[in-house]
């Protein structure tokens, strides 16, 4: 703490001065990392998409873009395109991964969902049954969260063009009043957390296809989490921050976070709540969980006051009930996400920089 009252991370042990990672070279073409959640992804947004489309609502960042269509209502709206080989994993399939891909983005903002679109792109020769599977799937999944899917379309292309079936929603949802959530206001003495295991998702869908090398039975967290977060901002006034660690996981979305509001957070490696199953995949095929997919967790930040209150409220719902304290928010380094390891030093936790698992949300 300076003498001004700033927090910074000066009396953490062990710490020094992060280093700037070595810029990407660009890439003319499209590559896979571009859908990877990571900075490739994030760079072809802010240099192909933002300059000819950007407005402060686009360019805000967030899950769902939040607008005022007159004086008295103010709707949060987002569109997301669903892939997925398999069509069907353990835990869930492409319908419920795209009915609760989009709920959860509108609800990140602070709204309550509740309408929908959806738009199939549906590959030649695929079965008919399958598509029945998929669509059942989306109704129970809506019936959950409480939406009504109230728009659609078709589109069929020529077999070889697509993995069967593609899914694109969008959804609109009403903002609750007084409530101001966003990945720019997270604030210096802010308490991180997470509502449980993640890394679940993408070595549910690895172990679906082969890929693991050995049987598992880790299943999808896909879940619609829109009553969990009407929980959480019913029981604390001093929630700052909601997001969904999809594509590029914990840490390519807490990268994000840190630069939005312009702080630091600080991870504890011991914290981080990953499943022996999922930790012991991860370290035979190389990969970190911090970057896996996840569909159906939650990241808070909030107050410090709040913070109890908030994990409380989280561990009484079914999605929640794993929920756990897992860093804290400084004001520097700025725009860092940082590892405190059980070693008590420090290791920067970068976002993902190029495609570490293939399509898999």
């Amino acid at each position: 703490m300076t003498d001004d009252g700033r927090q910074t991370t000066d009396n953490l042990p062990n710490m020094q001065g992060p280093v700037c990672p070595v810029p990407l070279r660009h890439s003319k073409k499209i590559v896979m990392g571009h859908g990877s959640g990571g900075k490739l992804m994030n760079d072809l947004i802010k240099h192909t998409f933002l300059p000819p489309l950007g407005n402060p609502t686009l360019r805000a960042g967030n899950d769902a873009g939040v607008v005022a269509p007159n004086a008295c209502t103010q709707l949060a709206i987002s569109t997301d395109a669903h892939v997925v080989s398999p069509l069907f994993f353990p835990g869930g399939d492409i319908g419920r991964l795209a009915v609760c891909g989009t709920v959860n983005d509108v609800a990140m903002m602070g709204a309550t969902p509740q309408f929908l679109t959806a738009g199939f792109i549906l590959e030649e020769g695929v079965e008919i049954e399958t598509i029945e599977r998929v669509v059942a799937s989306m109704k129970a999944a809506a019936a959950e969260a409480g939406v009504e899917i109230v728009a659609g379309d078709t589109k069929v292309v020529e077999r070889g063009k697509a993995d069967g079936l593609y899914i694109t929603t969008a959804g609109v949802g009403i903002m609750l009043p007084g409530v101001e959530v966003g990945g720019a206001l997270a604030k210096p003495g802010d308490i991180v957390m997470v509502s449980g295991f993640i890394g679940d998702h993408g070595i549910a869908v690895l172990g679906a296809r082969g890929e693991l090398g050995f049987e598992s039975d880790i299943q999808s967290d896909v879940a619609p989490l829109n009553h969990l977060i009407a929980a959480i901002l019913d029981a604390s006034d001093e929630v700052h921050v909601l997001r969904d660690p999809t594509r590029g996981g914990v840490a390519s979305t807490l990268n994000e976070i840190a630069v939005q509001s312009e702080v630091c957070i600080i991870l504890h490696e011991e914290s981080i709540p990953v499943r022996p199953a999922v930790a012991g995949a991860c370290e035979m095929l190389g990969f970190d969980p911090l970057y896996i997919a996840n569909e159906g967790k939650l990241i808070v930040i909030a107050g410090k006051d709040d913070a109890q209150k908030v994990l409380d409220t989280m561990r009484q719902h079914p999605y929640g009930d794993n929920a756990v304290i897992i860093g804290e928010v400084f004001e520097t380094p700025a725009r860092r996400v940082l590892m405190k390891t059980a070693i008590g030093g420090r290791r920067v936790v970068d976002v993902l920089a190029g495609e570490l698992l293939p399509r898999i949300c």
